[in-house]
């Protein structure tokens, strides 16, 4: 990224966070990416700013994901990300939810974020107000949990398969002969502080 481009992006993050005040909590500007931090509560207010205000000009809505977090009070991160074609940036805006507070939901603002914001409920239980038709969007009829959570097991609870003599699809508790549930959110790439089965030969002690 070359400096003039740092500076575009650090005077329009300067710009914003004049504009919005308390709204913005924090700007930064890494790897050619401007990303703003806010409160759930004023997402609204952000997104409408940085929509019709004429340095902003972020027209277009890519998308809205979520991060899990699942040692922190406020888990999950809702991540919103805009485009603005007249400036040719993109901006990037996060903030903190838990699973019981309703984040405002965007949709009056971009239409386009009512399925991006089904999706992270469906995924991770972030809860939206004021969407107009928030439910489930990529699991199954009665599906139980939230499949993107760091402590959702990796085998799921329930397994479904077609029986031939019922001749419809039957819903049964996962059945596993060795136990997946038991897993901490350390990466294996990090390394851990205890030894992995069939590692006892390799981390022998000093």
């Amino acid at each position: 990224m070359s400096a003039s481009s740092h500076d575009v992006l650090e005077t329009l993050a300067a710009h914003i966070a004049q504009g919005l005040g308390s709204a913005i909590v924090s700007t930064s500007v890494a790897f050619g990416e401007l990303t703003l931090t806010t409160e759930a509560a004023r997402i609204v207010e952000v997104a409408t700013f940085l929509r019709d205000d004429p340095a902003c000009r972020f027209i277009c809505f890519v998308d809205v994901c979520g991060a899990d977090y699942p040692s922190r009070e406020k888990r999950f991160d809702v991540v919103y990300h805009l485009l603005s074609p007249a400036k040719n940036l993109r901006v990037r805006v996060k903030l903190e939810a838990d699973d019981e507070t309703p984040v405002p939901s965007i949709t009056g603002v971009f239409p386009g974020a009512l399925w991006f914001e089904r999706e992270a409920y469906d995924l991770y239980g972030v809860l939206f107000s004021n969407h107009p038709d928030l439910r489930r969007l990529l699991t199954d009829y009665g599906f139980d949990g939230y499949p993107l959570r760091k402590d959702f097991p990796l085998t799921g609870f329930v397994e479904v398969r077609w029986d031939d003599e019922a001749k419809r699809v039957v819903y049964e508790p996962v059945r596993l002969n060795q136990e997946f549930r038991n897993f901490d959110f350390l990466s294996p790439w990090e390394g851990t502080d205890y030894v992995l089965p069939g590692d006892e030969k390799a981390k022998q002690p000093n």
